[in-house]
């Protein structure tokens, strides 16, 4: 017969082995084959677009597509994590759910100061979510109205959501591809501004209530890249040298520069009404194969920071992890330059990266004949690192990261084509999809003579921002083990003037 104190001992004894076992579990959970170190990433299933990023109470929210039964796409949730400083990350129970509506697919969150939508109650403000409701029934019965636009709101910091019951408030107007509203205050006229794609051009929407939208104007039918499906727009103001120019960041699938999904943007002017731009040309804010439906955090005042999906819908489906699949970019600050004539969008990883450096190596004036290994300098980095190179004089250049089992990747500058590239054919496994494996290029947007050009490395992806932010380029690459040899090389003899080597703590220590 088992005791009263042996029971006690026995179900003290079970406990202790619960908790070892779940904290043996998170910690696999981030190591896995291919997991990232410095960038999010759901702890298991699908992700996708960045969704409803707001800056509340110092915090900083991220919700993102997600679907928590598969590692490929399926009906659609919003999943929620919040960060203090835009690195470390808590992943939170899902925020929204599919309902008898439809999917809960992409849309941006606001802080209604004001109250403008009356749900606010006993002094709390409300943040409120704008999102698409896709109704897959009606897609699967061939009508052209089953995405509409809904809202749902939070009164305890974005814990728990409650949908409006006056759902949808932007009914469909017969539009196949109606979805992803981006909403921002425009206070010269007190009223919410939307931002919506609308098939392939942009429509804009205004309220002053969150709930009563109408119709403002329309852009982008003979503007701009029209490969694919415009997706995920976003509108801000953006000052340069005293003047405000307002961006519109458009998503495009496919289209892209280098092949499938890529982000696009205009610089213009906005009055509440009209987006006018100052020229017709196509602006990418990147032109790797693995930047997506990057949007802004609202609610940061003047500053504008960026953050994307680190896939591609060529391959996103398809990339070998096991139980998780896709992450996010690095967190980027946007700023406006002048270059050749034209105003244009750069963007470099936010300041806050640097709360996750271990270690510095600063080395000036490297001499470069032929080629330098600099691979025992990054051995304790275990491939998450950060380089620089500044130089006075540029041209040819390749980087290169590879490992023990012959794979590596390039990254570098082509003088004769002035351009920048990353070449991932032999940077690991390549067989799930055809047009994975491949060598993508950029040009370079500005003429000075000297250059600089900051590589954010990550077990299984790269960024890389070059003369000031101007050229930005992301891939991600599957390799058998860490690409942790690096070397330097060029067809002559090249001057750097610094280089810096940071490590990188992991984000989920």
């Amino acid at each position: 017969m088992k005791t009263k104190c042996g029971m006690l001992m026995l179900t003290a004894f079970i406990t202790i082995i619960g908790v070892c076992r779940a904290q043996d579990l998170q910690k696999k959970t981030y190591t896995e084959q291919y997991r990232p170190q410095v960038h999010f990433s759901p702890k298991a299933h699908w992700i996708n677009d960045p969704n409803g990023m707001v800056y509340f109470n110092h915090t900083y929210h991220l919700f993102f597509q997600y679907y928590p039964k598969d590692i490929i796409w399926g009906p659609m949730h919003w999943g929620h994590a919040i960060s203090k400083d835009l690195m470390h990350w808590t992943e939170l129970p899902i925020a929204l759910y599919p309902d008898s509506l439809g999917y809960i697919f992409s849309g941006s969150a606001v802080v209604d100061s004001n109250n403008t939508s009356g749900f606010g109650k006993k002094g709390k403000i409300p943040m409120v979510a704008i999102f698409t409701h896709h109704d897959p029934k009606g897609e699967k019965a061939g009508t052209e109205v089953f995405q509409n636009q809904s809202i749902a709101y939070s009164l305890d910091n974005g814990t728990t959501w409650t949908k409006y019951s006056g759902n949808p408030v932007l009914k469909n107007p017969g539009i196949r591809d109606f979805r992803d509203p981006k909403v921002m205050w425009y206070a010269k006229q007190k009223k919410w501004v939307m931002t919506l794609a609308t098939k392939d051009h942009i429509t804009f929407y205004s309220a002053p209530d969150l709930k009563n939208w109408k119709k403002e104007s329309e852009f982008g039918l003979r503007v701009g890249a029209h490969g694919g499906v415009w997706e995920c727009p976003d509108l801000f103001p953006l000052k340069l040298n005293g003047k405000t120019y307002w961006i519109l960041v458009v998503n495009l699938n496919p289209g892209g520069p280098n092949g499938g999904s890529a982000t696009q943007y205009f610089a213009g002017s906005f009055d509440g009404n009209k987006f006018i731009p100052i020229d017709s040309n196509t602006r990418w804010l990147d032109y790797g194969p693995d930047e997506y439906a990057g949007i802004t955090w609202s609610n940061t005042g003047s500053r504008k920071i960026f953050l994307g999906w680190m896939s591609n819908w060529q391959y996103a489906n398809q990339v070998p992890t096991q139980t998780w699949r896709n992450a996010m970019t690095i967190p980027r600050e946007l700023e406006l330059q002048q270059s050749k004539g034209k105003v244009l969008l750069a963007s470099k990883p936010v300041a806050e990266l640097k709360n996750s450096y271990t270690k510095t190596i600063a080395l000036k004036q490297l001499q470069i004949d032929k080629t330098i290994d600099l691979s025992s300098r990054i051995s304790s980095f275990k491939s998450q690192y950060v380089l620089k190179l500044r130089l006075k004089q540029l041209q040819d250049y390749s980087i290169k990261l590879s490992n023990k089992n012959g794979e590596e990747l390039l990254i570098g500058y082509d003088e004769g084509k002035d351009q920048y590239f990353i070449d991932r054919t032999k940077a690991g496994k390549t067989d799930f999809q055809k047009d994975f494996a491949g060598r993508f290029t950029a040009p370079r947007l500005t003429t000075a003579k000297n250059s600089n050009i900051t590589i954010v490395v990550d077990k299984t992806s790269v960024e890389l921002f070059a003369d000031g932010g101007l050229t930005a380029m992301t891939a991600v690459y599957f390799p058998s083990g860490d690409l942790n040899n690096l070397a330097l090389s060029t067809s002559g003899k090249l001057t750097i003037d610094n280089l810096s080597m940071s490590g990188l703590r992991s984000i989920w220590k």
